[in-house]
């Protein structure tokens, strides 16, 4: 069984940085594609940060350049470095497991998410 917590996020003033973490179990990170996925409030669920078992990784758009996905294999934890935090980045953050990744437009999320954790921006 999955099982992925997520920790690391707060409130933090526009141009603040925070780190969050997801610790799995169930499953080996470095053997999956990772990724996180960000959910605003009135807004789906989008994929911000992808990680390949390989270490290649892809970011959306808007957070290219500020956000960094990374792992630690001992601790089967993935991280997302986020720099530069803009209001918009606002949401809370959820890590998954894919059942399939080559790129962004081909992600098919795993069944299992965590409780998530809340970023907030303030301006």
């Amino acid at each position: 069984q999955v099982q992925l917590v997520e920790s690391g996020g707060g409130l933090v003033q526009a141009g603040g940085s925070l780190r969050l973490s997801c610790a799995a179990s169930g499953i080996i990170v470095s053997r999956k594609a990772m990724g996180w996925y960000r959910q605003a409030p009135g807004k789906q669920r989008e994929l911000v940060a992808a990680m390949t078992s390989g270490g290649t990784t892809n970011y959306a758009d808007s957070v290219k350049g500020r956000f960094t996905i990374s792992r630690d294999n001992a601790k089967n934890t993935i991280y997302l470095q986020m720099n530069n935090l803009k209001p918009e980045d606002t949401a809370v953050y959820y890590c998954n497991a894919f059942d399939y990744y080559s790129d962004f437009g081909s992600a098919i999320k795993g069944r299992s998410w965590g409780q998530g954790t809340q970023v907030t921006v303030s301006s």
